[in-house]
Formats: structure tokens, sequence, C-alpha cells
């Protein structure tokens, strides 16, 4: 429990294929993501993780059939349940292209950040219509009008600079991030935050991802060693008082 992530990511993948196996429609497969997205959040709060992000809706979903989309958005406001946040004193938080969003949803989601703003656990943050090349697109024209404006001079951006104008600037990097469903990609999924994250990929659909699943990715993670372009004896040795300046 020494070595618990503060932030670990999900790309929540094999719903539909889940679905398909079981000779059930795609929503079908949804809908029972969605009852493990609360198994796997009770889970992150009996570890005590800071933050549990998940990829819920990619701006490449939105290219999906219209009656799935809106099956999903149905879905999700079903599932914007407070009493549970508030149970579980979870926090909660939207990161994305969120004015793509039906009104009804974003007005939904800014209504469960206010209230659970002032909870103390841990944050649950859902990526909706959400990704990386948005995000980073997002920033660099941020970074720009303020260096055009001259707020900002060029030879003082930096990696803080960029990670300041992300949309995940509240939080730390994940140190773990988590695929289901078989594939190994990153889909477009927190490409800088993930720099350095540990990666776990299952072939277990989401569905089936339960939070004993959750605790086995973070005991496999709690084996490795992280030596950020360092070799392993530099990580190993100890600390001199230098270096913990």
């Amino acid at each position: 429990m020494t070595r618990v992530p503060r932030h670990v990511a999900i790309i929540m993948d094999g719903n539909g294929r889940w679905a398909k196996a079981q000779g059930k429609e795609r929503t079908y497969g949804h809908q029972e993501g969605a009852e493990r997205v609360h198994e796997i959040m009770e889970m992150a709060v009996r570890l005590g993780l800071d933050y549990l992000t998940l990829y819920t809706f990619s701006t490449e979903n939105w290219n999906r059939p219209v009656s799935e989309v809106e099956a999903l958005m149905a879905l999700l406001l079903k599932h914007l349940e407070e009493e549970l946040f508030m149970k579980q004193n979870a926090r909660f938080r939207v990161i994305g292209d969120t004015a793509r969003l039906p009104q009804v949803v974003q007005d939904a989601c800014r209504h469960l950040e206010e209230r659970t703003s002032h909870n103390t656990g841990t944050c649950m943050v859902l990526a909706l219509s959400y990704s990386s090349k948005w995000e980073i697109t997002n920033a660099v024209q941020q970074i720009a009008a303020k260096a055009q404006s001259g707020a900002l001079k060029v030879e003082d951006i930096n990696e803080e600079t960029i990670s300041e104008h992300l949309a995940t600037n509240f939080m730390p990097d994940p140190e773990l991030m988590i695929r289901t469903g078989g594939e190994e990609r990153l889909s477009n999924y927190l490409l800088w935050q993930c720099a350095y994250s540990e990666f776990y990929f299952t072939d277990t659909y989401w569905p089936d991802f339960h939070g004993e699943d959750l605790c086995k990715a973070i005991v496999d993670y709690q084996g490795r060693q992280r030596r950020f372009g360092k070799t392993g004896e530099q990580v190993t040795a100890p600390q001199t008082a230098e270096d913990k300046k």
C-alpha cells in the first residue's frame, strides 16, 4: 500500500465486442460497462487513489452511428449519480471538448462538478469528447495567443508551460495506464501525460474487468522499476544530500 499510484488512467475498451460475444446489441455492452465504472470507482476509493481518469468518449467516437452516440449520451446522464459520489466522498471532473456535448449533458456534468468540489476523496475524471490531438492543439493556440499579445515570451515556453495549458493541469500525470479489451495502443489518449507512465494491457473486456482486476494491475505496477531515463543502479542507490535538493 506504500506504492499505490496517485493517478490511474484507463481505456475502457471491449464493450461492443463483449456484447457481440453474448449475442446482444452493442448498447448492451455499454450498459454493462457503465455498471463496471461504479465498481472500479469504489475500489479506487478503497485503495486511496487520488485520481482515476476514464476514457469515456473520444472525439473520434462522434463518427459512430447516430443511434449509438445518442444511446451513449443517455447512458452517461443516467449514471452521473450525485448520491454515489457524495457517499464515497469522491470528486468529479470532466476533460475534453465539452462544447460538443448535448446541453443537457453539459449541465449535468457542471452540476456534479460543483456539488462534489468540496469532497476530499478520489477524483474521478471522465474524458468526454476528448483526444490528445485536440488537447495539445488547444494548448498551443492558448500559448500562441499569449505570446502574440506579449503576455508570454517565446523563449520562456517550456514543458511546464505546455502542461499548464492542458486540460489535465489540475492533476499529476498518470503513473499507470490500463487498457482492457486486448488492444495495445493509446488511441489518442493522454499522449503528453503518458510519456513515462507504466502500461498494463489485458485481454479482458471492460464489462468483465472487476475491482480485483484493478488490484492485479496495481500489483503488476508495483513490481516494476521506474527509471525515468536513469540506470537501474542510479535508481536503487541511496540518495545523497545533493540528490534530495
